[in-house]
């Protein structure tokens, strides 16, 4: 059983040492050479890599990789991992897929229908007009689409290990519905974020297809390595703001590239959670001055210890409202000087989801560190 890994990237990065695993540079075309295999030879459509994504390194693979008997998708920076918390060996993937079709991601639960969520982040025309073209082409999935579009759940990533021969089957369905897609979308007005189409659309996709093929699925965690460069390009803006008390400054830029990166705050992204405790701290910055002309940013400037600050703060306040409140949470609360009820009360709005309590657990925290709620 011969088994490929192939790790998707468009930046340069330490690839795992199994030899299993072999990174392939996607979007080749549009880019200067990283010095790995690239996709843009032979058949090819590196060049649609801004609206395809890892797709462009999955079609290569599809048309120009036949020497395999089994075959898998991650990116260089997601892995799917073993109960360990390691990426596989071949030995283990060997085992599974003598058992499995298919090896994924765990199936996400949204909290609201994909249809919904799809059209809070991307236009809903597009997933309307997917749904069409399925049903021209192959009207025998329109049941599964229908019910799954309307339901909560979703793989996400392109990220799966299968045999090549199930693989080539679902890339000659795939591409088929999004070349269609593709013909039938005006992109004009849309921003970068919102032309990578397609790799959003194949995650949903690849779903319909698992769950009507009846899929024997082994779902696993997926492993983070590092984080987007964007991710750490903005963490880097807002501290040097910070670091000039201009949370103002701050708010604007962390909205510009909110409005081109929309998935900048998930959890994918942010890795750390640490762009969640930059609004949080903008937001406490913004109520602050405005009750008392002082904020945080009066006392702290430097990033590091507004993070660590605002760790703790959310930490206790997490505690004190699950009833677990620990000495040390205790000791920060009564005897840190530099905490107001504004910073208070938006950490208990970020833990407290019945918004009926919030006043009282707002208040209870308030008397704790002898402040007026």
């Amino acid at each position: 059983m011969s088994i490929k890994i192939f790790v998707m990237t468009h930046k340069p990065f330490t690839p795992p040492e199994d030899s299993m695993y072999v990174p392939l540079h996607v979007g080749r075309a549009n880019a200067s050479d990283l010095g790995y295999s690239g996709d843009d030879t032979f058949d090819s459509i590196s060049t649609l890599n801004p609206y395809f994504c890892e797709l462009t390194g999955m079609y290569w693979l599809w048309k120009n990789c036949h020497d395999i008997e089994y075959i898998g998708i991650c990116h260089y920076r997601r892995y799917l991992i073993n109960e360990q918390g390691t990426i596989f060996t071949q030995k283990q993937l060997k085992k599974l897929l003598s058992k499995y079709d298919i090896i994924s991601t765990k199936l996400l639960t949204l909290t609201c229908s994909y249809y919904h969520g799809f059209g809070e982040n991307h236009h809903i025309k597009d997933l309307v007009t997917t749904g069409e073209v399925l049903k021209e082409k192959y009207p025998e999935y329109g049941e599964t689409f229908d019910k799954l579009v309307h339901g909560p759940h979703t793989y996400f990533g392109n990220i799966f290990i299968t045999s090549k021969e199930n693989y080539d089957r679902y890339c000659r369905w795939l591409f088929d519905i999004l070349f269609e897609v593709q013909k039938r979308t005006d992109f004009t007005g849309y921003n970068d974020y919102h032309k990578r189409l397609f790799g959003f659309l194949s995650e949903f996709l690849q779903t319909v297809w698992m769950q009507y093929h009846h899929l024997k699925v082994c779902e696993c965690k997926v492993g983070m390595i590092g984080e987007k460069y964007e991710t750490r390009r903005l963490r880097e803006q807002l501290s040097a703001f910070f670091a000039k008390r201009d949370y103002t400054g701050a708010k604007n830029c962390f909205m510009e590239c909110y409005q081109k990166r929309p998935d900048v705050l998930m959890e994918a992204s942010d890795v750390t959670g640490e762009l969640h405790l930059c609004m949080q701290i903008i937001s406490t910055c913004c109520f602050e001055d405005e009750k008392y002309q002082h904020c945080i940013l009066d006392d702290i400037r430097d990033y590091n210890h507004l993070i660590t600050h605002f760790h703790r703060l959310n930490a206790a306040v997490s505690n004190y409202l699950a009833g677990n409140l620990s000495e040390e949470n205790r000791q920060f609360l009564q005897c840190n000087s530099l905490l107001t009820s504004e910073a208070i009360a938006i950490s208990v709005k970020m833990f407290c989801k019945d918004i009926s309590l919030q006043p009282s657990m707002t208040k209870g925290i308030c008397n704790l560190c002898n402040l007026k709620s």
